[in-house]
């Protein structure tokens, strides 16, 4: 019995203190981490509006749109105003999570300019399958850039035409 209680508090030790240090890490990660994500944030908004000078967060309030009981496919995180030297508002960003990505949520961002044509897409996060799936930096973005279009169909035997985009799938 005493044994038994002796290895017990060596395994409560060894979780306290792995616990902590665990602790310890994330809060000494935790901001850094944040800077480098803002930082990739604002790189990606400069890569779907370089000609813009600032972006400025505007505040969001979207709709819930799924039936009850149903679970959205896609959330809009945030928008912010693509704003020049001037101060003319040149269109908007878009932070986007779709949850439709085969292993997990894809995320990007999205410039669309005042008459509604898609100035770019950056991807943020996408872990999709290896040697298919991550060509989508490759073969789907520039697929998106400037069409100003209503509404993008997808297609598996090439685009005809300019609301088209050629999807890339293995499945069967």
């Amino acid at each position: 019995m005493k044994s038994m209680i002796k290895d017990a508090a060596i395994l409560f030790a060894i979780t306290l203190i792995s616990g902590l240090l665990l602790g310890v890490v994330y809060e000494v990660t935790k901001e850094p981490i944040e800077v480098q994500k803002a930082l990739r944030k604002k790189e990606a908004c400069m890569e779907v509006f370089q000609d813009a000078a600032d972006f400025k967060m505007l505040e969001l309030s979207v709709p819930e749109t799924p039936e009850a009981g149903e679970k959205a496919t896609t959330n809009i995180n945030s928008v912010s105003e693509a704003v020049s030297e001037n101060g003319t508002v040149l269109g908007y960003v878009l932070d986007i999570t779709t949850h439709e990505g085969y292993n997990g949520d894809i995320q990007f961002t999205m410039g669309i300019r005042m008459d509604g044509t898609v100035n770019g897409i950056s991807l943020l996060s996408i872990a999709e399958t290896p040697g298919l799936g991550m060509k989508a930096e490759e073969v789907l973005k520039p697929q998106f850039a400037e069409k100003n279009v209503g509404l993008f169909m997808y297609t598996k035997t090439g685009s005809m035409s300019p609301d088209q985009i050629d999807a890339i799938s293995g499945a069967t």
